[in-house]
């Protein structure tokens, strides 16, 4: 199988990258089960990616019943090492208004039951997430928006909240009090397995509207909504793009050694099955002689 060394994650509204040619798909069977869908692998600025689109074709899976273990772990399965996640997202604060972009550096995490780990089953590792995107490729894709004329903010909390439904009006005026300033329903998890899977991960953060606090959110309609989410996929393509053409073919980030002081187990006592199932992520650190 092709290793590709650039994943892109594509939700709401980013359902496709339309610079990337010499396309072709492969369908992928995971330990976690399947993916979204098929990854496209292609080529973009001259180097080789795989484009996921996280909803499925047609927008068919909803944030709790992502298999986000899945899609990240096809990922590894492809050689993947960056990640690029483009996120539609509300703000919490006036300063971030429709159509802009962030790039947040920290989470809040208001999820309930969803599994984020692929650890267990014999097998246990604490990674450290203290600072849960990678900070090299944040920065570059910061450039990337700075370079495409974007309006783009660098740093700042999304909170990832359940869902389906949006916050209640309670709950808004909490997360702002809290200084988060985005929030979304999908993010989280993808960052967590990233790290467990030494992938660097980064999020282009979409605003297409207010979230409830803001005064005017009860005009915000379902077509203004989809204008900005349609104007923001461009946007994302473009600062992708960038993105892309700017990343360096080494790792100098810690993201790429995660794993290296998080596994507790003693090696031998791995269960078989688990050993094999994770052994994209951890065969180079259960060596035993």
């Amino acid at each position: 199988m092709e290793s590709v060394q650039i994943g892109i994650i594509g939700g709401s509204g980013l359902y496709d990258m339309a610079e990337v040619t010499d396309r072709s798909e492969v369908t992928l069977q995971t330990p976690f089960g399947e993916p979204s869908g098929p990854y496209v692998l292609g080529t973009l600025r001259g180097k080789r990616v795989a484009f996921l689109a996280r909803h499925g074709a047609g927008h068919r899976f909803s944030p709790s019943e992502l298999n986000f273990r899945a899609n990240i772990f096809g990922m590894k399965m492809l050689g993947v090492e960056y990640i690029l996640s483009a996120s539609a997202v509300g703000s919490l604060k006036e300063e971030y208004a429709p159509l802009h972009i962030v790039i947040p550096d920290q989470f809040i995490d208001r999820t309930k039951g969803r599994i984020s780990t692929f650890f267990g089953r014999g097998l246990v590792a604490h990674v450290g997430f203290a600072h849960p995107f990678c900070k090299v490729l944040s920065g570059i894709a910061f450039d990337s928006g700075t370079r495409a004329k974007a309006t783009i903010h660098k740093g700042g909390t999304y909170v990832c909240m359940e869902g389906p439904q949006f916050s209640t009006l309670a709950e808004s005026r909490l997360y702002r009090s809290w200084g988060a300033d985005i929030i979304g329903m999908t993010n989280l998890q993808e960052a967590k397995l990233a790290r467990e899977a030494e992938i660097c991960y980064s999020t282009i953060a979409l605003v297409t509207d207010y979230d409830c606090w803001h005064p005017d959110h009860d005009s915000v309609t379902v077509d203004m909504i989809i204008a900005n989410l349609m104007q923001n996929a461009k946007t994302a393509q473009q600062i992708i793009a960038g993105a892309v053409d700017a990343l360096p073919y080494e790792r100098s980030c810690e993201c790429a050694s995660a794993l290296k002081y998080a596994l507790i187990t003693r090696p031998d006592a791995v269960p078989a099955q688990t050993r094999q199932d994770l052994a994209p992520l951890v065969g180079k650190y259960l060596q035993t002689t």
